[in-house]
């Protein structure tokens, strides 16, 4: 097997993938006392997905674990100090080019066209909100955003994996809910694996306004997320 694991192909049922999308969209969430008070509630809706929840339950009961501060000293030198560990999607395509106001602008308008108004502290494309999306909006849209920046987040699962960081069984079991990668694709993570996200820093003013100025993409916080009911097989 190459660098690139080979994905199963049985497509997931929609109860048991909005699940999977619910749970790492709170776990791969900046982790503080907020986070840590949820994941009780996260282990009893991974209870429901039996052996394929293994990996997000082993990821929950350490991040109820191990010392807070550790954990938040490990999440920014992880996600916020590694450009292969970014958790916006449109980045490892785009990096800070004018390209990715066009491709932000559209997470945002499918998010409006649901009837949502995404919140502007943090840009659309970031993982946890687009997850959160998927698993209580709409999971057609919310698959479809997951779907078309597929390479994105195989470059990310193969970057956690490499630092053998553990929020990479988080992206791990998202990944295992989504097709295969097609040809395209997989040269895509290839050239990302060898060059890296764009480097240009031209910034992001074709988004919008001050509102979504490059500089939200800064951590501002923990993202708050609602915990939904368990979602029924």
């Amino acid at each position: 097997m190459g660098v690139l694991a080979k994905r199963r192909t049985g497509a997931p049922d929609r109860a048991a993938q909005r699940i999977v999308w619910q749970c790492a969209s709170l776990l791969l969430d900046y982790p503080d006392e907020t986070q840590r008070s949820r994941l009780d509630d996260v282990r009893t809706m991974l209870a429901v997905l039996g052996e394929e929840g293994s990996g997000l339950d082993e990821l929950a009961a350490h991040l109820a674990d191990a010392p807070l501060t550790d954990l938040q000293t490990a999440y920014v030198e992880t996600f916020d100090q590694r450009r292969r560990c970014n958790l916006f999607l449109t980045y490892f395509a785009h990096g800070d080019t004018r390209k990715r106001g066009t491709a932000l602008l559209r997470f945002k308008q499918t998010y409006l066209a649901a009837g949502v108004e995404p919140d502007d502290r943090e840009l659309p494309d970031h993982l946890c909100m687009v997850l959160e999306f998927a698993a209580t909006v709409d999971a057609d849209a919310g698959l479809r955003l997951l779907t078309d920046h597929r390479a994105s987040l195989e470059m990310l699962r193969i970057s956690l994996r490499d630092a053998e960081s553990p929020w990479a069984a988080a992206v791990e079991a998202v990944c295992a809910t989504l097709p295969p990668l097609r040809g395209e694709e997989h040269d895509a993570v290839l050239r990302l694996i060898a060059e890296g996200p764009p480097a240009e820093e031209v910034g992001l003013a074709p988004y919008g306004g001050p509102a979504f100025d490059a500089l939200l993409a800064e951590r501002r916080g923990p993202i708050d997320l609602p915990m939904p009911e368990v979602l029924p097989r």
